[in-house]
């Protein structure tokens, strides 16, 4: 079973037909909406400040979200997909974007609706990166624009497929 742990009066909540890996850990501060996942060794740190993460959305093995005491908070929207061993610490990932395998997102970062981050990328604080756009790179930059109906069409394809393979563990 998951860890689900309070700290500070905060209690995780978690929507309706979420699957949570045997050794995730959600604490604190974290909202997770409806048919989430998330997966193993995966970390949701909500004790500094808040995590707020929409419906359909796939947090992948060994990601870590953190945030900074009184400084910043995570947001994330619909049918994100956040892939292996991704750092997000205190950004906005809007809805429909693609963060790549590896990738960190750090503080007051914008990633925009439909946007993918290129895998092993470093989105430096601050950094808004444009809705349908790609990018990559240490640090990262802007790489190309792209079709923003197929990037949609991606994550949401993803976000299902990781909703399905989550079936796969129940028992």
């Amino acid at each position: 079973m998951a860890l689900i742990k309070s700290v500070r009066g905060f209690t995780p909540q978690v929507g309706e037909n979420c699957f949570l890996a045997d050794n995730a850990t959600l604490v604190g501060d974290v909202r997770l909406g409806r048919d989430c996942s998330v997966w193993f060794n995966a970390v949701l740190r909500g004790d500094v400040n808040s995590i707020r993460i929409g419906d359909g959305v796939n947090i992948q093995d060994g990601s870590v979200l953190h945030t900074l005491y009184e400084k910043s908070v995570i947001e994330i929207g619909n049918h994100v997909s956040i892939g292996h061993n991704v750092t997000i610490h205190g950004a906005a990932i809007r809805d429909y974007a693609l963060i790549g395998m590896g990738a960190t997102v750090l503080d007051h970062a914008v990633v925009g609706e439909g946007a993918i981050v290129a895998a092993g990328a470093l989105v430096l604080s601050g950094t808004v990166i444009e809705p349908g756009s790609l990018w990559g790179g240490v640090p990262a930059r802007f790489i190309k624009k792209v079709d923003p109906e197929q990037a949609k069409e991606l994550n949401q394809k993803i976000a299902r497929n990781y909703l399905m393979y989550s079936e796969w563990y129940e028992e």
